[in-house]
């Protein structure tokens, strides 16, 4: 199992921040639309706001096409009536996204979902620091009556195993610390699987969307059924 999941993090992992100076417009242009959502949206309803990076943002995607949007896409098929809030972040890192909490949180938010952690493992961050800043992002927002699911992710196996072992162990353990429900591997089944990805063999194609959006789902749905805001 490690094994597979090695190779799945090289192909996944391995390149987001060389591949950045070549994808910098596109990622820049993604951030401003959504940010630009955001701003825009004087709605009262209860919101979700998914907190992550590139993978999140939907780098290379159309907006509508990234996991976030058809995360809401299921929420109006359900009449569950909450917006979803997309604050991906193209190359951020978990201390970013902390920096950036008290903006993300704005309004009237109800659930987080925590999906940070690729750009720590691929620049070899101290596994600390990572514990650190998901720790402090978790109890911010649990002091505030926000409900928290925590996405979990793989580093590669650049920085050896002891390293990689470490990484992996961070989201289960935040996960049981703080009694929040946990997507094991944000990008499981589409990690590595050519058809389900972008040309660079790191963000996920529209395919590859719906499948981490599944795997959100799966983890956020009970959460939200327990919370049953409907039209």
């Amino acid at each position: 199992m490690r094994t597979v999941r090695s190779r799945v993090l090289i192909v996944c992992l391995a390149a987001p921040l060389a591949a950045t100076p070549a994808c910098g417009s596109k990622e820049e242009a993604s951030v401003e639309r959504h940010e630009r959502a955001v701003v825009a949206s004087t709605s009262s309803a209860p919101r979700i706001v998914i907190l992550g990076d590139s993978l999140t943002a939907g780098l290379g995607l159309a907006v509508d096409e990234a996991y976030p949007a058809l995360i809401q896409q299921r929420l109006r098929e359900r009449g569950m009536g909450y917006e979803i809030v997309n604050a991906g972040v193209s190359g951020d890192t978990s201390a970013g996204g902390l920096s950036r909490l008290d903006w993300a949180l704005d309004g009237n938010v109800k659930a987080l979902v925590v999906a940070l952690g690729a750009n720590d493992g691929l620049r070899g961050l101290p596994i600390d620091e990572l514990t650190m800043n998901l720790s402090q992002i978790i109890e911010r927002s649990q002091k505030r009556g926000i409900a928290v699911v925590l996405a979990g992710m793989e580093a590669p196996p650049n920085f050896g195993e002891r390293y990689t072992a470490a990484f992996r162990d961070i989201y289960p353990n935040l996960a049981r610390k703080y009694h929040v429900p946990l997507v094991p591997f944000l990008l499981q089944g589409v990690a590595a699987i050519d058809s389900l990805n972008q040309r660079d063999g790191i963000h996920p194609n529209s395919a590859g969307a719906v499948i981490v959006a599944d795997n959100v789902w799966s983890v956020l749905e009970p959460v939200l059924e327990g919370r049953a805001v409907r039209d």
